[in-house]
């Protein structure tokens, strides 16, 4: 069995993930496939996180594909993370992680609907309200933002249980966030129907076959990762995940420290590092969070950079390894915060992302509810 050391895991993450110079992509579409998903949870990463991988990066090219050719879509799906997908993977989503999160918000709706008094019967209530949301956005292709239907449907009972009911749905692949009425660092989306968002809406994959193709990519931008890396990426089940590391007969590798990783039997090539490399990363970038198991990159410094929760705030890396994170200051002003020491060649590189960053931003500031213990830090 081929060991494939952490160096080599860090090169591979370089490359795959389009943060080396040499390595990165053309547009949006193809940093979202680099990474399998994009994190959307907070509404200015997806557009940090392709600046990160493209060069020449405009936000009017992620407003396209997200918009306009709808090539990538927002959709709920692996441990209930709202991600941006390529729209080819959908129907794999939708089969497996989506619906395994629209299953237990169902449960949790019917149940907490009752706690709260909205309803004597939560199933009930559930139905009628569901069935009077779709009929509304039927009537509404162009979509209606959450306020717009709350104010329609009264019975929906306020911001909370409208913001789960559409949760629900979203899961479920009925509705999706459609254009956005803010700027891009604030989501309010119009809900609309998926029909009438995508057109012709394919079906979903069965559950084991859309756990399959989701393991596939994440192999290929991810691997090699560990079965408890998988687990916790997919929110699924380590029978799950087994079975479709069978299905696609995926190559188990040794790690150092002598675990056991998996790779796709077309990936089993070592590969060699690239050019020395800095990047700077938003919250919840789709890089710090691809693995459970994340010592090889992170070394001690997880408590500093993730909060207690375990969201990542804003991280510094150089040559695959996360030594530290990034500020702005009133000004909009971009400072990378380092963790560890770093050679004077890695500085001047953090540095000239950190002017690359400023510059891009022209004075715009991204808001987080996801701060790290390092970014809270005073100067």
């Amino acid at each position: 069995m081929r060991c494939v050391t952490d160096d080599e895991r860090r090169a591979r993450l370089a490359l795959r993930h389009g943060l080396a110079p040499t390595a990165r992509v053309a547009d949006a579409e193809a940093a979202t496939a680099a990474m399998t998903v994009l994190h959307a949870t907070e509404p200015a990463t997806p557009y940090l996180s392709v600046w990160a991988r493209v060069d020449g990066f405009a936000r009017a090219d992620l407003d396209r594909a997200l918009e306009a050719d709808r090539t990538l879509v927002k959709q709920l799906a692996m441990r209930r993370t709202l991600f941006v997908l390529p729209r080819d993977l959908l129907p794999a989503a939708w089969g497996s992680a989506s619906a395994r999160v629209a299953a237990t918000e169902r449960a949790r709706v019917v149940k907490d609907v009752v706690l709260e008094g909205l309803a004597t019967d939560g199933e009930a209530w559930l139905a009628a309200n569901r069935a009077d949301v779709l009929a509304l956005l039927a009537e509404h292709p162009a979509g209606l933002t959450a306020a717009e239907l709350r104010a329609a449907v009264p019975a929906l009972g306020g911001s909370l249980f409208t913001g789960r009911l559409l949760t629900g749905l979203g899961a479920e692949a009925r509705v999706v966030r459609g254009t956005n009425t803010q700027h891009w660092r604030v989501s309010r989306p119009r809900w609309t129907l998926m029909e009438h968002w995508l057109g012709e809406v394919p079906a979903p994959l069965p559950p084991a076959e859309g756990y399959a193709a989701l393991v596939r990519r994440w192999l290929w931008s991810f691997g090699p990762g560990t079965e408890a890396d998988l687990v916790w990426w997919l929110g699924a089940t380590k029978g799950a995940v087994r079975a479709a590391l069978a299905d696609l007969g995926a190559v188990r590798v040794g790690l150092d420290g002598g675990g056991t990783g998996w790779l796709l039997p077309e990936d089993e090539e070592p590969v060699a590092a690239p050019e020395d490399w800095a990047a700077l990363l938003p919250v919840l970038d789709a890089t710090v969070m691809g693995w459970k198991e994340r010592a090889w990159y992170l070394g001690p410094h997880a408590p500093a950079l993730f909060d207690r929760n375990g969201n990542a705030g804003t991280t510094a890396w150089w040559n695959g390894r996360a030594v530290g994170c990034w500020t702005q200051d009133p000004a909009g002003t971009v400072h990378v915060r380092l963790v560890e020491d770093v050679p004077v060649a890695a500085r001047a590189l953090l540095d000239h992302e950190a002017a690359r960053l400023t510059a891009w931003l022209a004075g715009e500031r991204v808001g987080t509810v996801y701060p790290s213990p390092a970014m809270k830090e005073r100067p």
